[in-house]
């Protein structure tokens, strides 16, 4: 049997573990958290280093790809630094070729209607290919970086200016604790905070896009009618979109047994299904994907099953 371990540095409540088949192989797949400890984490990838068939870095990106850069996260070097043998992936790979064709599934497969669409992206250089996507799918996207990732009630606007923040702020951004940027350990399990201002933001758009942490960091009471298009989630975070009226529900990933897992998870899955030593290119995770029927998961959260 194959496995694959996602070591996360986000909570533990998230966790999540299956067994399936691809391709005529059984793979154990599962998602560890270890509550925003990095220490933690980096010894958990030492201790299975060499036993496990492929590593997803979960809850901390390696780097961002942007904007055709990568920009290197300081903290996600430690983790790593004692791994030596296992492949390990933090679904970069996956988020543009994934991501970007998720938007694409949803206008070819699905029928649904994305140009002139007004959408809250709420992390673009998060989920670069996602963001891409719906830019050449004609939608009228504003950009919330600084908010979510940095507090900084900016609303980007312009796609040239947000071109132009990535290269500045980025870099700059990149040497900071992870936790800064993003939810970690307990964090990850917070209610949402709305606030009028943001209110007023996801009411003026019809669609939500990113990371489900900064999807729900402010979200609303009032989701009726909205879309969300995001990534990791749990029936406890099905649950909340659905009982705050929103109305679909797209993950770029497949739900697998209750629970999509995050593209760190899917693509170190591929990485072991392959048999490689590392990431792929992206033409052999389309390839890898289509083979084994993963699609992004489509719930339309206030229909009757």
């Amino acid at each position: 049997m194959k496995q694959v371990v996602s070591v996360s540095i986000g909570s533990s409540a998230r966790d999540h573990e299956v067994e399936i088949d691809l391709l005529g192989e059984r793979f154990r797949i599962r998602r560890e958290g270890h509550g925003g400890d990095l220490d933690a984490a980096a010894a958990r990838f030492a201790e299975l280093d060499g036993k496990v068939d492929a590593f997803g870095m979960g809850g901390i990106d390696m780097y961002l790809r942007a904007d055709g850069r990568k920009y290197f996260f300081r903290d996600a070097r430690k983790l790593i630094k004692n791994i030596r043998e296992t492949p390990i992936v933090d679904g970069s790979g996956l988020k543009g070729p994934v991501e970007g064709s998720t938007v694409d599934y949803l206008v070819r497969e699905c029928g649904l209607k994305l140009a002139s669409k007004k959408v809250l992206t709420c992390s673009a250089v998060d989920r670069w290919g996602m963001t891409e996507a719906l830019q050449n799918a004609g939608c009228e996207q504003v950009f919330g970086d600084l908010i979510y990732a940095l507090d900084v009630p900016i609303l980007i606007k312009r796609w040239s200016s947000l071109r132009r923040l990535i290269r500045v702020v980025t870099p700059i951004a990149s040497q900071l604790p992870f936790s800064v940027l993003y939810p970690t350990g307990t964090a990850q399990d917070k209610a949402p905070k709305p606030n009028p201002r943001m209110a007023a933001l996801y009411s003026w758009a019809d669609v939500i896009a990113g990371d489900w942490q900064f999807v729900k960091k402010f979200m609303p009471d009032d989701m009726r009618g909205k879309w969300i298009i995001t990534n990791t989630t749990t029936p406890a975070d099905v649950d909340l979109a659905r009982s705050h009226g929103a109305e679909l529900l797209v993950t770029s990933t497949p739900r697998l047994e209750g629970r999509s897992f995050g593209t760190n998870v899917i693509e170190a899955t591929m990485v072991a299904l392959d048999a490689a030593s590392g990431e792929l290119s992206p033409e052999r995770y389309r390839q890898l994907l289509d083979s084994v029927g993963f699609r992004p998961d489509v719930l339309w959260l206030q229909r009757e099953v």
